[in-house]
């Protein structure tokens, strides 16, 4: 549309004055639709290092590594003994590189292996499948004073069908709620899937055996991953950022 325009104006007025009243620098416009191509760019070849090995001495020191006397030896060992033989054939760093590049190199050490987590996934078809519940502490009318909000949510309708403020967190007031809330609403044995961080309130043994007497599966998320909640962390933050809070 601006090519255009430029195009219209400029046998009347010029160029550079059409450029001026569209708001396009006049180097732009130019930029845009020179004839002539672009120079091309050379290809860039990496040079040869003139001291590197080739493959004759490459293939050499790796049959030297494989031989009998030094296949469990390590390259500053291999290097060391062919020294005392009068025998230079590489640097220790020129062995390991050689090695890695035929991926004769790995970490020999003893590592240790974590299985990797499974993110949850928890998929709700009717009310009262799954909720999230978590504690967030909230800002009291004075200084230094704060009150804990335990609030339980549906993630199907987002309802709320439990909630407590409490003057601090622990685990029995946790339990008391989830026991209130799991009666309260006629919660079927095998039901119900409730989902938490891993705060201590949540991971704690009462709440454990609570769920587990009533038939309910938990599920926490993963250590150190502070999204696998955003059910319950998303109302959190339209309530605390609300103009009026606290």
């Amino acid at each position: 549309m601006i090519d255009a325009a430029i195009g219209e104006l400029a046998p009347m007025v010029g160029v550079s004055a059409a450029c001026v009243a569209v708001g396009r620098a006049r180097s732009t416009h130019y930029r845009r639709h020179r004839k002539s191509p672009l120079p091309a760019k050379p290809e860039r070849v990496a040079a040869p290092q003139p001291r590197a090995l080739d493959q004759v001495e490459r293939k050499e020191i790796l049959r030297v590594l494989h031989e009998p006397q030094h296949v469990d030896e390590a390259p500053a060992s291999v290097y060391a003994k062919l020294l005392d033989d009068g025998v230079y054939l590489a640097s220790t760093a020129t062995m390991y590189r050689i090695l890695r590049a035929n991926g004769e190199v790995s970490e020999r050490r003893r590592q240790a292996t974590h299985p990797a987590r499974v993110k949850p996934e928890l998929v709700a078809a009717d009310p009262n499948a799954v909720w999230s519940w978590d504690i967030t502490k909230l800002l009291g009318p004075a200084k230094w004073t704060y009150y804990y909000l335990y609030v339980i949510i549906d993630i199907y309708s987002r309802y709320v069908p439990g909630w407590m403020l409490a003057r601090a967190e622990r685990a029995h007031l946790a339990e008391r709620l989830l026991a209130d809330t799991i009666r309260r609403q006629g919660v079927e044995r095998g039901s119900l899937t409730i989902h938490a961080d891993r705060g201590a309130s949540m991971a704690s043994k009462p709440v454990a055996l609570l769920l587990g007497d009533l038939g309910v599966t938990k599920s926490h998320s993963r250590p150190h991953v502070s999204n696998d909640n955003p059910y319950y962390e998303s109302p959190l933050k339209t309530l605390k950022y609300r103009p009026d809070f606290p």
